[in-house]
């Protein structure tokens, strides 16, 4: 019997790249592939890499170079091992990267890793493909399937992909040159995955996308289906305790989504949605298509529809033309909304996109102040959000053990790590527990009792 050849990823960025990751490992898995979490060991390796922030590619060329040292050391030994470039950078670079990075063996972007077997095949027989269409099939028709053993690896928690690319054109976003204009996954397609990984012990799922909330894949009846219809759906599949969706657009916020937010008690009371600024001229500047009122609006339907809701967000600092007024009005917003947490960055030019060609760039002393001032505001409504957690229970369910000998750790509602004194069995299981201290990033617990039922927070400073 052949031993089994050795595949390492490493996923850059969002969450949808760790999907791809794992779907590429499911796909190769077949063929003979099994994981390894070390590089150094792997004869097949795979970076999966993204596009969205400053110097990505930069970064991916400075890992290839530690790669084509590994590479060169397994020949050494008369091992040979493959290098493939995956994902958006993938994408954006094509041949630029074997052409920059010789060691590379085969480039591939994130609409063609259905093809991943045939392009590995086409790399072993001594040529340097490269795939950066985007097919008219559907590469999720093409996948293989995850095996039990392998869904139980990754743990009870799970990201499926129901929808991928974007239509908006945020002047600062490459997403829609990268991963192509909106396509949506067929909602029983959608079902039967997440039945497949209810089977297997899954216990939360995360429904993923560049714009999750535009998604409108068929229904059963062959008519489109809205983010809501598949929740609603995906909520009657036993197993499965906790759903979430992410990354939303405010514009995409249907009536049908609030009210899912209070009629769908498995659907947890933590959103993500980006806002990007709190000023209505900078939003304009990068076509968001929203304004601050119409978010602020947003806020209070999904408040209104259930009032423990609590929301993070993106930011971006020192967009084109930001003047300190702009910013200003960043930070009111960050106060007046009482966010859980978020995320925040400084501008950084993408090529290719109409941001990048914008008049009135803002100087990096000046985003860098804005940036930190900005985070100390994320911070400080984190803070008082976790503040106001300390005394209540919740259900929390457990991942995987802690750093110390009879510790574990789950995620409360909301996201956050929660550190247990627990038995080992209950990993994979959800229980109630006190919450008895309060950190900057994860809250300390014991267990209770009984399961919790309480409405938890209106929001940060409740």
């Amino acid at each position: 019997m052949n031993e089994p050849r050795k595949l390492f990823v490493k996923s850059f960025g969002c969450q949808m790249n760790v999907y791809d990751s794992r779907r590429m490992a499911d796909t190769l898995a077949p063929r003979g592939y099994v994981e390894t979490a070390a590089a150094d060991d792997a004869d097949l390796v795979i970076l999966n890499t993204c596009h969205i922030r400053e110097k990505a590619a930069e970064k991916v060329y400075s890992e290839l170079g530690r790669m084509r040292r590994l590479k060169e050391a397994a020949a050494a030994k008369g091992r040979h091992v493959v290098i493939a470039v995956a994902g958006c950078v993938a994408q954006a670079e094509g041949e630029e990267i074997i052409r920059r990075a010789p060691a590379v063996d085969l480039v591939f972007g994130p609409q063609s890793y259905h093809r991943l077997p045939e392009l590995l095949a086409r790399a072993q027989r001594g040529d340097k493909p490269v795939d950066t269409e985007f097919p008219l099939d559907d590469k999720f028709d093409h996948l293989a399937a995850p095996s039990t053993a392998a869904i139980r690896a990754r743990g009870v928690s799970a990201f499926v992909t129901v929808q991928e690319g974007c239509d908006k054109f945020c002047t600062f976003c490459v997403v829609p040159y990268t991963r192509g204009a909106e396509l949506s996954r067929p909602v029983n397609k959608i079902l039967t995955e997440v039945e497949q990984l209810a089977a297997a012990g899954v216990r939360e799922i995360t429904l993923i996308g560049q714009n999750v909330n535009a998604y409108h894949g068929d229904g059963p009846d062959g008519r489109p289906s809205s983010l809501a219809q598949l929740l609603e759906r995906a909520c009657a599949i036993d197993g499965v305790e906790r759903f979430r969706y992410t990354t939303s657009h405010p514009r995409d916020m249907s009536g049908d989504l609030f009210a899912a937010h209070g009629n769908l008690p498995k659907l947890m009371p933590q959103l993500h949605l980006p806002v990007q600024s709190g000023s209505d001229r900078i939003l304009a500047a990068m076509n968001r298509r929203h304004t601050r009122a119409d978010y602020l609006a947003t806020v209070s339907r999904l408040r209104a529809a259930r009032s423990d809701l609590a929301l993070t967000s993106d930011f971006i600092v020192g967009f084109p033309g930001e003047t300190e007024a702009d910013f200003a009005e960043t930070l009111s917003l960050v106060g007046e909304v009482g966010f859980s947490g978020a995320f925040s960055f400084k501008y950084s030019p993408r090529p290719g996109t109409p941001g990048a060609d914008m008049a009135d760039q803002v100087d990096e002393e000046t985003k860098s102040d804005r940036l930190y001032r900005l985070q100390a505001a994320i911070d400080q409504s984190q803070a008082e959000f976790n503040r106001s957690c300390l005394g209540r229970t919740f259900d929390v369910l457990f991942e995987k053990p802690g750093r110390y000998s009879g510790q574990l750790v789950g995620r409360s509602p909301y996201l956050q790590p929660v550190q247990v004194t627990a038995p080992a069995s209950l990993i994979g299981e959800i229980a109630a527990v006190t919450i008895t201290e309060v950190a900057s990033n994860s809250l300390f617990g014991t267990l209770a009792r009984a399961s919790a039922h309480e409405p938890a927070l209106v929001g940060a400073g409740a």
